[in-house]
């Protein structure tokens, strides 16, 4: 349904919610489909593989085929319940905006235009001041000690709202190629389908050749549970030749999850457009 129902409920295009679903009689395009099961495969954060079966089985009790996808990393219990229950409430004191597909949103980054690949400072002044000790965390993180965030945005997923995110992968002209979530309230499980590369979306043409040439063209699903409080990292395959997405059916109920981006190199000291992206960088170290 290509109408902007943003004043509504926050969907444009063909993305949808609870809300206008009912209004407009329309139904969602991206479901649950029992058929996808036959090609499901749950991944498995003790001995990174993923195993046949659509639902999370303890590390022991695997049985049958297993595959892995490179480029999957989790940390369980990232934070503690006392450090998730003052961030909540710190977070709940900041305005939220309505988003598509059921979700509301606080952004905290740069203005960046996809289409012509334009970056601007915008209204951005740094990051709220309660996210400050998670970026503190990072530099114990082996993988992520060097880890610079221009980007901050917190989503809440409400189940009364039918709340969801559509396959999708992140922007490869900008968005560097780690790729951070930290899940908090619920559990969930983020669902990986195979990329074929579709020309003018996500500006693939910049994403790096290798992960390009992976071969997905065997369909699968790989199921990602993601625990209440975990920390996961996404690169490489799983971050540029797999679609990731979240079913409105996997959201039990309230979930908030903030996502932390970094830029590519090219917006980096020592890259071709590190004069663009050092504003963006030195205003990134402000907590407020």
């Amino acid at each position: 349904m290509q109408t902007d129902r943003s004043k509504l409920c926050g969907c444009k295009g063909i993305r949808t919610c609870l809300k206008c679903e009912a209004i407009f009689n329309i139904s969602p395009i991206h479901q649950r489909n029992v058929s996808l099961f036959e090609y499901a495969y749950v991944y498995c954060t003790t001995c990174d593989r993923c195993w046949r079966g659509w639902d999370y089985v303890e590390h022991d009790k695997h049985e049958g085929e297993c595959i892995r996808v490179d480029g999957i990393q989790i940390l369980e219990n990232f934070l503690t319940l006392e450090e998730e229950s003052q961030l909540i409430n710190n977070l709940e004191l900041l305005p939220w905006e309505l988003s598509q597909s059921g979700r509301r949103k606080q952004n905290f980054g740069p203005k960046c235009n996809f289409k012509k690949r334009k970056l601007r400072l915008g209204n951005f002044k740094g990051f709220p001041k309660c996210t400050k000790f998670i970026h503190e965390k990072f530099k114990d993180i082996e993988m992520l000690k060097d880890f610079h965030t221009v980007e901050l945005c917190t989503l809440e997923y409400d189940p009364c709202r039918g709340a969801s995110i559509d396959p999708h992968i992140d922007d490869c002209w900008i968005w560097g190629e780690r790729i951070i979530t930290v899940n908090l309230m619920s559990d969930t499980v983020l669902t990986l389908t195979p990329y074929i590369a579709d020309k003018g979306h996500y500006n693939y043409d910049l994403a790096p050749e290798k992960f390009k040439k992976v071969n997905n063209e065997l369909f699968q699903v790989i199921r990602i549970p993601l625990p209440r409080r975990s920390l996961i990292v996404l690169t490489g395959e799983a971050r540029y030749s797999w679609l990731h997405q979240i079913y409105r059916e996997d959201i039990c109920s309230r979930r908030l999850c903030l996502a932390f981006r970094e830029f590519t190199t090219p917006y980096l000291p020592g890259g071709e457009y590190s004069r663009e992206g050092k504003e963006i960088l030195v205003t990134g170290k402000n907590y407020w």
